[in-house]
């Protein structure tokens, strides 16, 4: 008995128990490489399509079977046109599946394996045996938290008059999404004002890029103009749950990283400033917004990337120097990541690249309890590197090589 107890101990001491590295051995993760689809699982690569075609950022099932995907394809119904197929792929099973020929927007239900897409204007629904009508005359949508129907936009028209702006609407679909009304069924949920803004304004076209705060309180979308002038400005706004409280909170652009709720309060951070990149390195800075109090964090002289949450309390952002626009790649700016505080306002660099690279789109994956990022040599890099670290920045080694967009589960 003895002998055995004090074999244990011997091996505990040379080979020690680290109950976060069997977690990381067990995690999951779907990203890009080289446009195509590979998953991270057990700690192996795996590639699962071939075509070269795929395009943005996987997305997980509810319950970590299912990954869905695009993939860029010939057109079936047009002579020399590109379609965006949706598909899913089973990591369990290996099976890969269609859902539809063409689809844009697709987005799993929160509360089962079903997925909504667009095509053209008319959202539908597939649960992978067969697809569903749901509503017409739709630019954008969501599902509402409990998977109960949808929170919809419709896009504002030109009229001879000017521009209308658009209208928000809810439509609820029972459990088997059979007999829905394709026209109407919905309720008048929120009309914008023909204009939005603060200090300057634009016109309100389109409404997108839906998301619910933790308690399903408020919304953050963001409202665009005509597609050209969307590049350079457009508003992010909140609006209650209920439709009555509409408020826009400041001028965004498409190229930073979008608006993001804390994970458990209902505060909103985002990259604040107008202008696409291609004007400067310069007027974008961190914000966020506690309804209804608000805080800024960015310091003079700095731009931000992109950001993720930690806590409800901690931010780590990628903040480089501003700098103008330049075309040569090796004159831009390079970031590092930051940690920031939001009570008490305390900011640490937590990563030192090496010359000549960036640290890019940083992630907290709370499976893991790990903060990861890309680093790369420009923004536009495609053959970034995928790091990891304790979420202070503490341990950081290399990960995953090649990778553009990765989602964890």
């Amino acid at each position: 008995m003895y002998r055995i107890l004090i074999f244990t101990l011997i091996l505990s001491i040379l080979f020690p128990f680290n109950p976060l590295a069997a977690e990381e051995k067990h995690v999951k993760a779907g990203f890009i490489r080289d446009r195509d689809l590979w998953t991270f699982i057990n700690n192996e690569e795996k590639q699962i399509t071939h075509t070269g075609k795929v395009f943005a950022k996987p997305k997980w099932s509810r319950d970590g079977k299912w990954i869905l995907y695009q993939n860029e394809a010939p057109a079936q119904y047009e002579n020399h046109g590109v379609q965006t197929e949706v598909w899913v792929y089973n990591v369990e099973t290996g099976e890969k599946k269609k859902v539809f020929y063409n689809g844009s927007s697709p987005m799993w239900a929160p509360h089962k394996n079903v997925i909504a897409f667009r095509d053209g204007g008319i959202l539908n629904i597939s649960d992978f045996a067969q697809f569903y009508n749901v509503a017409v005359g739709v630019n954008s949508y969501t599902w509402l938290p409990n998977g109960s129907g949808f929170l919809l936009s419709s896009a504002g028209v030109l009229r001879p008059d000017g521009w209308t702006s658009a209208i928000l609407f809810t439509k609820k679909v029972n459990d088997h999404y059979k007999d829905i009304p394709l026209f109407g069924g919905v309720d008048h949920f929120f009309t914008l004002p023909k204009e939005v803004g603060i200090n300057n304004k634009i016109i309100a076209v389109y409404a997108d890029k839906f998301n619910f705060s933790s308690s399903g309180k408020w919304i953050s979308f963001i409202v665009s103009p005509t597609a050209s002038w969307s590049m350079d400005s457009n508003m992010l706004c909140v609006i209650s749950s209920d439709g009555k409280d509409f408020e826009v909170l400041d001028e965004v652009i498409f190229e930073v990283g979008e608006p993001k709720w804390a994970p458990s309060s209902d505060t909103l951070a985002f990259i604040a400033g107008g202008g696409r990149l291609v004007f400067g390195f310069k007027n974008k800075h961190l914000k966020t917004r506690e309804m209804p109090v608000s805080g800024s964090y960015t310091p003079s002289n700095y731009a931000e990337l992109d950001f993720d949450w930690v806590t409800d309390q901690s931010i780590v952002t990628s903040r480089m120097a501003e700098k103008e626009w330049s075309n040569d790649f090796s004159k831009h700016p390079l970031p590092s990541l930051y940690s920031i505080n939001t009570e008490t306002n305390r900011q640490v660099k937590i990563t030192q690249p090496p010359k000549g690279y960036g640290d890019y789109n940083p992630q907290y994956v709370k499976s893991i309890d790990k903060l990861v990022w890309l680093r790369g040599t420009s923004i536009t890099d495609q053959n970034r590197t995928l790091w990891k670290a304790k979420p202070d920045g503490i341990e950081a080694e290399e990960w995953i090589k090649n990778v553009d967009g990765i989602a964890f589960y």
